[in-house]
């Protein structure tokens, strides 16, 4: 059976506006996985009990600990509804402070919790900021997955929201990603915490085409005084410690993360719900790698025990 890491469902009685009928049904989305062969979904929140509605992002970043705790709980009662069928992963704000990051530190000692979820970028941010030093701290400490997720609003969302809210959601996100994981890598970050398990989305977005535009990118531009030691790294090779999931039906993307990172980096990841539609095309399009093989990954990355 697969294992799906990247699915979204709200805990009873917490009804965002415009959220999609999907997300309240969570036995609809269980019988619809089982009869594709998926076993397992870990779920969460990008946005905690906000919403991912255009023009809600700032929104999302003003809940405190207290009620990002409260959502991440309900999580976790849903998960304990259908113990066979679901695990969560912790939402917090990554810039959020201390208290944020202890309440989720607490509910990884829950065994409905296997991972942690936070955007790629925060109020026009990316993680490559020295605020978010305190969270890979944690991350690195806990050693438990983080699923680097787009929110509500991603970088230039302005520039392109008068095209309709579907550019924001399947190009803006697939962007943020793209941009926000590239200047993470290029940060450093993977470096300073070796142990560090980071997953992004959304197939990784463009990530696969970019190793050798990376390394242009921070390689030293001759009569530039070099700050610092000389760099010992190359951000191409440290990207492919990324792990990719496969949300972005798109089988030539596929094939380069396949090519790029390698199938021990590939986990199985549907974004679904909500998008439910999607399933059997993207159960149809990863037919093309052995279901054991990413069933495996995915156990030993989130140590749920599953052998290929």
């Amino acid at each position: 059976m697969l294992i799906d890491v990247h699915g979204h469902l709200a805990p009873p009685g917490e009804r965002r506006s415009g959220g999609p009928p999907g997300l309240h049904d969570p036995e609809a989305m269980i019988e619809a996985k089982l009869a594709l062969g998926i076993g397992l979904t870990i779920i969460g929140s990008p946005v905690g009990a906000g919403s991912m509605l255009p023009g809600t992002g700032a929104a999302n970043y003003r809940q405190d600990a207290a009620t990002v705790r409260g959502h991440n709980e309900a999580l976790a009662e849903l998960a304990r509804r259908h113990p066979a069928h679901l695990r969560c992963y912790a939402y917090l704000d990554p810039f959020g402070g201390e208290a944020m990051l202890r309440q989720a530190a607490d509910l990884l000692a829950e065994p409905e919790f296997v991972g942690l979820i936070v955007n790629t970028s925060v109020e026009g941010r990316f993680l490559s900021s020295p605020g978010a030093d305190d969270f890979f701290a944690l991350a690195a400490e806990t050693g438990v997955p983080v699923l680097l997720h787009p929110p509500a609003e991603p970088v230039g969302t302005e520039a392109i929201l008068d095209l309709g809210p579907g550019l924001v959601e399947h190009l803006g996100r697939l962007n943020d990603v793209t941009m926000g994981v590239a200047a993470l890598v290029c940060s450093g970050r993977l470096e300073r915490h070796p142990g560090l398990q980071l997953i992004a989305p959304g197939g990784g977005g463009a990530l696969a085409l970019l190793p050798e535009k990376l390394d242009l990118a921070m390689a030293p531009r001759p009569g530039r005084r070099q700050d610092g030691p000389a760099r010992r790294w190359r951000p191409g090779d440290s990207m492919r410690r990324l792990f990719v999931d496969t949300s972005c039906p798109n089988a030539a993307q596929l094939r380069a993360n396949l090519e790029v990172f390698g199938p021990g980096q590939l986990l199985f990841g549907t974004d679904a719900p909500p998008l439910m539609s999607e399933l059997a095309r993207m159960v149809e399009l990863v037919s093309a790698v052995e279901e054991g093989v990413l069933a495996a990954n995915a156990g030993r990355v989130f140590g749920l025990g599953v052998r290929a």
